[in-house]
């Protein structure tokens, strides 16, 4: 609990931003100060923080560990992105709803309420949109800012859309959840000929379900791993140049995040090895 404390005054660079600073990142977005009042404009809505008890969960001392979502799989990805969006705003429009809207145009196609939307990988519902404006509207948990790399996002952002799939579509890539497992960090980009090497590092915790020729989800985007580093806890890909047109990866640089969502197939696997299902198999 210390450690999210010692983070209460980050948010006050958010809140009350300098003024040099045209559009603040959201780097500490969850780091609020109970003791600071938000009053502050952030776009056109006012800033008010919901309250510290429903941003941090119940038991803050024990250490944040990817937790692999149990919640049953309502939609469906291929990881093929279809467009990419900008970010129009990124805040609070009311008490304790942080909302994120977006300007795209194949997403507002045959867009409906409550339809499931990727945004950087992250499965997000539709709660709002305009097809005169070509805006969509998307409501952020604080658990789902925790978890990914969304609260990076400022305004002007490029982000990789998905909308679910449907039975009747071609499957592009592998089965993508939108269930974000946990973040990694570029820490190399290299370019060889017109394709792009990227480097990623993440802990062990997902590392273990990545390997070789496998595939990933990198902010929504289904990729094929190269090679595992595990000395390094580090993996990395190419993309095509076809590819570096369409998704936001090579648009960020060493030392930012992204959304990983790894082979669900491995998870499966480890958890039928883990609940003696080999054992019931032999003595069957």
């Amino acid at each position: 609990m210390a450690a999210a404390f010692n983070s209460f005054t980050s948010l006050s660079r958010l809140v009350k931003p300098s003024s040099s600073s045209k559009t603040p990142k959201l780097f500490n977005l969850l780091s609020f100060s109970p003791k600071s009042p938000c009053q502050t404009k952030f776009s056109h809505f006012a800033l008010k923080p919901p309250p510290v008890s429903v941003l941090f969960s119940p038991n803050p001392s024990k250490s944040l560990k990817p937790q692999f979502s149990s919640t049953p799989v309502r939609s469906l990805f291929t990881g093929i992105v279809e467009e990419m969006g900008e970010i129009k705003h990124l805040g609070f429009d009311k008490d304790e709803s942080f909302t994120m809207k977006m300007k795209a145009q194949t997403m507002l196609e045959d867009i409906h309420l409550g339809d499931s939307i990727s945004v950087n990988g992250t499965c997000l519902t539709v709660t709002d949109f305009d097809t005169t404006l070509s805006e969509f509207t998307v409501g952020l948990s604080p658990e789902t800012l925790r978890k990914t790399s969304l609260s990076e996002l400022e305004q002007g952002s490029s982000v990789n859309l998905e909308r679910a799939l449907r039975p009747t579509t071609r499957m592009g890539g592998h089965f993508v959840q939108g269930h974000v497992d946990g973040t990694g960090v570029i820490v190399g980009r290299e370019t060889e000929g017109d394709s792009l090497w990227v480097k990623v590092k993440t802990g062990k915790e997902l590392l273990k379900y990545i390997v070789p020729k496998g595939f990933i989800a990198v902010d929504g985007t289904s990729l094929t791993v190269v090679d595992v580093f595990d000395d390094e806890e580090c993996f990395n890909f190419m993309l095509v140049a076809y590819t570096q047109q369409k998704v936001v990866i090579p648009l960020k640089q060493v030392g930012q995040k992204v959304n990983l969502e790894v082979d669900i197939l491995g998870k499966y696997v480890e958890r039928l090895l883990s609940s003696g299902f080999l054992d019931a198999i032999k003595s069957s």
